[in-house]
C-alpha cells in the first residue's frame, strides 16, 4: 500500500498548480485524506484535509484558505489539491497522508499512512 503525491513544479507568484494524491493497493474513498507541506527548515504542517463521511467536509489552514481547494475524484482514486494565487511562502514539499478514519484533521499525529512528497517552488 502506497500513497504518491504528484503535480509539483516551479511556478511564478500568482500562478497555479494542481497536485494529486493517488494510491496503489488501497481505495481512498473510505478514509480521510490530508495535504501537508514542509518548507526548508520548517515543521510539517497540515494545510488541507477532506473527510470521507461528507466529501464537502473540508478544512484549510488559514494561510491557504480561499486559495487552495481539496477535492476527491473517486473514479480515479485520487484526491486533488488545486492551488491558485501561489506565493513564494508556499514553496515547500507537499505530502499527502491518509487516516484510518473518516473525519479529517490538520494535525500531523492522527495520520497513519504517508506518501512521498512533491516539490512546489514559487519564485519569480
Amino acid at each position: 500500500v502506497q500513497l504518491q503525491a504528484s503535480g509539483g513544479g516551479s511556478v511564478q507568484p500568482g500562478g497555479s498548480l494542481r497536485l494529486s494524491c493517488t494510491a496503489s493497493g488501497l481505495i481512498l474513498g473510505p478514509y480521510a485524506i490530508g495535504w501537508f507541506r514542509q518548507g526548508p527548515g520548517k515543521e510539517r504542517r497540515g494545510i488541507a484535509c477532506i473527510s470521507s463521511v461528507d466529501p464537502t467536509e473540508t478544512s484549510y489552514a488559514t494561510s491557504v484558505k480561499g486559495r487552495f481547494i481539496i477535492s476527491r475524484e473517486n473514479a480515479k482514486n485520487t484526491v486533488n489539491l488545486q492551488m491558485d494565487s501561489l506565493e513564494p511562502a508556499d514553496t515547500a514539499v507537499y505530502i499527502c497522508a491518509l487516516r484510518w478514519g473518516r473525519v479529517c484533521t490538520l494535525d500531523v499525529g492522527p495520520y497513519d499512512l504517508w506518501g512521498q512528497g512533491t516539490l512546489v517552488t514559487v519564485s519569480s
